[in-house]
């Protein structure tokens, strides 16, 4: 083998297939789950219905060379991704838009408010909430108070499980408002869902003579990383080539320094003998209840049935206890400063690169982690 890559997810997939094409490497997956696909694997379920057994996800991009490289591996299901939250009895759309604002507000209302926002701020802008707080229009201000306290507030104690005073009033100031009619929780070219399914998408991302995949194999264990002498070893021996890493990287060294913090998700599945739950894909439940939201999934595949699946997500903090399953980073500067502790020791071995949301210890969407992935390993001539 020229390169071990350890996961195979969207990080450690798309890295395979580049380093076996494009540079001819012979390249040896090992993913510690029983499948391939990482957080993104879908699979019917007892009843016929395709779920994602890790919560729902959603692709979209405008970057023109991710979507045409993953359609290479799938075609599309157009599915243009809308998100509504429970606040009272009623479901609104979020983020707050016009059709939010005259839900709320009623139509004259509405219309007069949606006149006044077009006329400050411009028309089919996203404006954040802090920028509407910072107005010296009473109207404008009682705006942003309601999406702050019924939108976000309450979401995001439960999803961080954090107190009101403990939220970084940055992350406030990002939650917007949108000055248009589009429902569509993102704005992106391209929004879709691979057409037969996320695992067969990766299974043709794999299917490739310089690829040998192991499944049920955790790599962190394989391998010896040893930072003291710089080196890999891989069963007792000295591994001269590329590795590339997608886990946890303070589990990769046994949290020597200290457990960096995640949040984790409860799935509870449910299943109904009738066509429909909710008649949306995804309800935030932004005010009441223990769980973030409700994922209906035969509206995010198009899938025709008379009986439906929903999963109900309950975050709570990541403990490593087995069976959890790290998320969510918890950026603030602390544990950043914990992970920059350990990004150190991963860089003194040589060729070990650390790739992807738990080993850099940050979010990416789909496909930013395509393009990430794409980046490192066409680096690595």
């Amino acid at each position: 083998m020229d390169a071990i890559v350890i996961g195979s997810g969207v990080a450690g997939a798309v890295a395979a297939r580049c380093l076996a094409e494009e540079q001819g490497k012979q390249v040896l997956v090992l993913e510690k789950k029983n499948h391939i696909g990482g957080n993104c694997y879908d699979e019917r379920d007892a009843w016929g219905i395709l779920i994602h057994k890790y919560g729902p996800h959603i692709f979209h991009t405008s970057d023109q060379e991710v979507y045409a490289w993953l359609s290479r591996f799938t075609d599309w299901y157009a599915f243009g991704h809308e998100v509504v939250a429970r606040v009272g009895d009623q479901l609104i759309p979020v983020p707050f838009n016009l059709n939010t604002l005259k839900m709320v507000y009623g139509e004259e209302q509405g219309a007069r408010l949606e006149k006044k926002l077009t006329g400050t701020y411009g028309s089919g802008s996203r404006v954040p909430i802090l920028e509407l707080r910072s107005s010296r229009d009473p109207e404008i201000q009682a705006i942003a108070d309601y999406v702050y306290e019924n939108i976000f507030l309450r979401y995001t104690m439960k999803q961080w499980g954090q107190k009101p005073e403990d939220i970084d009033p940055a992350v406030t100031g990002r939650v917007p408002v949108v000055l248009s009619y589009d429902n569509r929780y993102f704005g992106d070219k391209y929004q879709g869902m691979p057409l037969d399914g996320y695992t067969p998408m990766f299974e043709k991302i794999l299917d490739h003579p310089n690829i040998t995949v192991q499944t049920g194999t955790d790599g962190a264990r394989a391998l010896n990383i040893s930072p003291e002498e710089g080196q890999v070893y891989l069963e007792g021996k000295p591994f001269p080539g590329v590795v590339i890493y997608t886990g946890p990287v303070d589990e990769l060294f046994a949290c020597r320094y200290g457990r960096l913090p995640y949040r984790s998700l409860r799935f509870d599945f449910e299943h109904y003998d009738r066509p429909d739950y909710q008649g949306h894909s995804v309800v935030n439940y932004t005010v009441s209840e223990d769980f973030t939201r409700i994922t209906e999934f035969k509206y995010l595949t198009g899938q025709q049935a008379a009986d439906t699946t929903i999963v109900k997500e309950y975050p709570f903090a990541y403990t490593g206890a087995q069976g959890e399953i790290p998320y969510y980073a918890i950026q603030n500067p602390e544990n950043q400063a914990l992970y920059e502790r350990y990004a150190a020791l991963a860089g003194k071995v040589k060729n070990f690169h650390l790739l992807g949301r738990l080993a850099e210890y940050k979010y990416y969407n789909i496909d930013a982690m395509a393009a990430r992935a794409l980046h490192l390993a066409r680096g690595l001539q």
